[in-house]
């Protein structure tokens, strides 16, 4: 094997060089965990209500096992990034598949909240081994930039098929299992990945990456993990000191990390690639679409609270959106061999950019059909930015930098998350508690007045119409449906405005950049 890894490591990376039909197997065994990573983004949360009544956590350990995992998986991708270029990708990935199939069981047969929380916090790290190393094993097996750009459009159909049917794969395994089903999931992926990945997948690593700076990698946590969890606290509670406190920690971090890697000779992340102006705009403007994306929150919400949906019919309803978004990614690498990808993207922008006018629309009367309109265009329009944004951040570094640079893309794929959903449940929490301020709501049957906390959220106002006669229920939802669904017209204009401003950025940035293959 190290023949293989020596001979590929050092191939040109535009080389016409095809890739053989043992590569385009290993690229099925690469984005199986990708899939499943996906479908991690949100099951959990469909489990809380029966994982809370079998472990009776507190709402702060709540809090911990839902967003935990986020947390760890964002702190350290950077990290195993580069530790794959310096130890190998495949053996990388390989340890973590081994950590995330054994974590996975000890989730799924948690005794305690505590018990629980640890084991999520495990699958996160592990589960910041594997996005990076598939990608950068991608761009090593496919030198040949077409054949490149195919298999990242169809790395990200299996992350953004994980995140669509998340819902439908949680709805079906709560409907006849219990909670921790939804962790058994990771166990048979990972088996598959470990038993056939050694035969299939050859070996790359960078022969002169130097030794790991362990200060960098506590420095590069102590950035990453309080912006993320300032980001978190904010789509909670809103502005608040804590949360910017924790942001602000998190930036200085970041700039005692930076100082640091200039004047190490083998630095924990090589800020030498943001000297290349494709790999600079390119991973911006992928934070900003992953901001975009992460609306997607919003559309599961409205489906659920306001149309009145069971998790799987919700998933099920973004289906249509999902084929879009298969179509395009597979579409789109291949648009771009014969015009210049700035316009391939542009023109998803746009399409983009309509999908969030559709969310401007919609109400409580008969919304749905435009819910999946725009939910169709939003997926479609999204897809090529997201297949050759990533193409570009990971051709645009070195081959030996590739496990970093493909960390570099999961980590403003991530963040870029952390901000649309923080900023987005901002906006619908303000929308909602204004509007319900100055709503006439019903009393109580008994005749005193409601809760207070259905003037903060929808949840807690369907939770108390279910306590009353059906003219109380109809009385207290229709104002609380109508200011939910205001907030979501607020964000998508919003988003829509910032789409407006990425599509111009992006043809500045990316018209240089000539036609892939």
């Amino acid at each position: 094997m190290s023949t293989v890894t020596d001979s590929v490591s050092a191939a040109n990376p535009h080389t016409r060089a095809l890739a053989s039909p043992r590569q385009w197997w290993g690229l099925s065994i690469l984005v199986l965990p990708t899939w499943l990573l996906g479908l991690d983004v949100g099951v959990l949360h469909l489990a809380a209500p029966q994982l809370g009544a079998a472990l009776a956590p507190s709402s702060t350990q709540m809090l911990w096992i839902l967003d935990i995992y986020g947390f760890m998986i964002a702190g350290f991708l950077v990290t195993m990034g580069t530790l794959g270029d310096r130890i190998g990708r495949r053996k990388l990935l390989l340890i973590g598949a081994a950590a995330f199939g054994c974590a996975s069981v000890l989730a799924a047969y948690s005794q305690s909240a505590e018990m629980l929380i640890l084991t999520r916090a495990l699958l996160g790290i592990a589960g910041a081994t594997l996005m990076p190393s598939t990608l950068a094993l991608i761009s090593n097996i496919f030198v040949d930039p077409r054949q490149r750009s195919i298999a990242i459009g169809i790395w990200l159909v299996n992350f953004m098929s994980g995140i669509a049917l998340g819902p439908v794969v949680g709805g079906l395994l709560l409907e006849y299992f219990w909670w921790g089903s939804v962790f058994l999931l990771g166990v048979p992926v990972m088996v598959l990945l470990l038993a056939t990945g050694p035969f299939i997948l050859p070996e790359f690593k960078d022969p002169s990456a130097g030794r790991l700076d362990l200060v960098s990698v506590a420095l590069s946590l102590a950035a990453l993990l309080p912006i993320v969890y300032g980001f978190k606290e904010m789509a909670k509670s809103g502005l608040q000191p804590a949360a910017l406190l924790a942001i602000g920690i998190g930036l200085l971090m970041g700039l005692v990390f930076a100082r640091r890697q200039r004047r190490l000779p083998n630095p924990l992340l090589d800020l030498s690639l943001f000297r290349n102006s494709t790999f600079s705009a390119a991973l911006v403007v992928l934070l900003l679409v992953h901001i975009a994306l992460s609306f997607i929150m919003v559309l599961l919400q409205q489906l659920q609270l306001v149309e009145g949906l069971s998790a799987l019919h919700a998933g099920l309803w973004l289906l249509p959106g999902l084929v879009g978004n298969i179509a395009m990614a597979i579409i789109a690498p291949i648009l771009a061999r014969h015009v210049q990808p700035v316009y391939v993207i542009v023109t998803g922008l746009v399409l983009a950019v309509a999908g969030y006018g559709f969310y401007t629309q919609v109400d409580t009367d008969g919304g749905l059909a435009t819910l999946i309109v725009g939910s169709v265009l939003m997926f479609v329009g999204l897809a090529p930015m997201i297949v050759l944004g990533t193409d570009l951040v990971v051709s645009a570094a070195p081959p030996a930098k590739a496990g970093s640079a493909a960390s570099l893309s999961e980590t403003a794929a991530e963040l870029g998350i952390a901000l649309g959903v923080a900023y987005f449940g901002s906006v619908m929490t303000a929308v909602y508690a204004r509007q319900m301020a100055q709503a006439d709501l019903p009393h109580n049957p008994d005749g005193g007045e409601v809760d207070p906390s259905v003037r903060d959220n929808l949840p807690a106002a369907l939770a108390a119409a279910e306590q009353g006669p059906p003219e109380f229920a109809h009385q207290l939802l229709n104002p609380a449906r109508e200011a939910f669904t205001a907030g979501l017209n607020l964000g998508a204009v919003t988003v829509g405005l910032m789409l407006v401003a990425v599509t111009v950025a992006a043809m500045l940035s990316l018209r240089g950049i000539k036609r892939i293959g």
